[in-house]
């Protein structure tokens, strides 16, 4: 496993990290035993990072994600969860002190833990980044004691870049992969510049970049990928990242030709993201051990050359670009 430094808070995080939306909710059924299988296969492989919110199965993820901490006490365990989707409808002024607060106080419950790690705005409405006074709530949880740091998840490159004007802002969470590459033009750089930390998210396409799924792919009823393709739920570019799925396995079939040998394509798309040096870590979900295990075999591998990093862009540029580039 690979480590990397997360802004200025002093952690040493795997640059491959456990997403746990899937084992909360919306990816079909995941039993209890088989997610918390999942997460302790991919600690003993390296990984010391969850992602999670207290939307993700209405808490579960996030019960689950404090178990693992109890059971692995002697390992570094950070969990930073997400707080704000919690509101309804999901407007601006939702983002006050008493919501943050009531949303704060439940995570911690959830965790079973005195102080979260770091708490992340769950993708609010842009407005929110126009408004310092929620930053200051943030601030006022840090100097409290509730929580270490904070961060936001964005779905826009524009959203991630006036975050980043907030000094309190230590990470930027963002959907990044061989579909979605904007971030990489626009973005990147300036966190840098500022030393905030980047989640890239969604690496997967919501598994259309494991190269699994076919035109004749199904969906459980509780599955975004089933309800959510044109948006029906949430932002339309977290399920496929955006991409209408027929045109993604055709950039699929493209992407095929190129996989290094020894990798699969889910194993190439992740190892792609590591590639930025700009990205802290990449946070793939799993179901079970087995996904666990070779999301973090991902980051073992050797880089990928310039040929294939070249093959991906022309791919993107071709097939992809059209759909996803402007709009987020």
């Amino acid at each position: 496993m690979q480590y990397q430094s997360f802004s200025t808070t002093g952690w040493s995080v795997s640059r491959i990290g456990f997403g746990a939306w899937a084992i909360g909710a919306e990816w079909g059924h995941v039993s209890e035993d088989e997610a918390m299988s999942g997460l302790h296969a991919a600690f003993e492989r390296g990984v010391n990072f969850i992602d999670t919110a207290d939307v993700y199965g209405d808490g579960r993820s996030e019960r689950l994600a404090g178990r693992l901490r109890k059971e692995r006490p002697g390992d570094d365990v950070y969990i930073v969860t997400k707080a704000g989707r919690r509101l309804d409808p999901h407007v601006a002024d939702g983002y006050n002190r008493a919501n943050l607060t009531a949303f704060v106080d439940r995570s911690l419950t959830n965790l079973d833990t005195e102080v979260i790690d770091l708490v992340q705005l769950h993708c609010p409405p842009t407005e929110v980044y126009y408004r310092p006074e929620v930053f200051a709530v943030l601030d006022d949880f840090v100097a409290a004691g509730k929580i270490r740091h904070y961060g936001v998840s964005v779905e826009k490159v524009e959203e991630g870049l006036k975050a980043i004007e907030y000094p309190g802002v230590k990470s930027v969470q963002i959907i990044f992969n061989m579909f979605r590459q904007r971030p990489a033009e626009r973005f990147f750089a300036r966190a840098q510049e500022q030393n905030v930390a980047i989640l890239a998210r969604v690496p997967l396409a919501s598994g259309l970049l494991t190269g699994k799924m076919s035109a004749s792919s199904s969906f459980a009823a509780d599955d975004h990928r089933n309800y959510n393709r044109h948006g029906e739920a949430f932002d339309v570019g977290e399920t496929f990242a955006g991409v209408p799925f027929d045109v993604g396995l055709a950039a699929v079939d493209r992407l095929r030709e190129v996989v290094p040998a020894g990798m699969t394509m889910a194993m190439m798309a992740l190892r792609w993201i590591l590639m930025f040096d700009a990205v802290t870590l990449a946070i793939p979900g799993a179901k079970n051990p087995e996904q666990a295990i070779d999301n973090a075999r991902s980051a073992e591998l050797e880089p990928l050359d310039d040929e294939t990093m070249d093959a991906v862009r022309a791919i993107y540029q071709e097939l992809i670009k059209p759909h996803v580039h402007q709009r987020w």
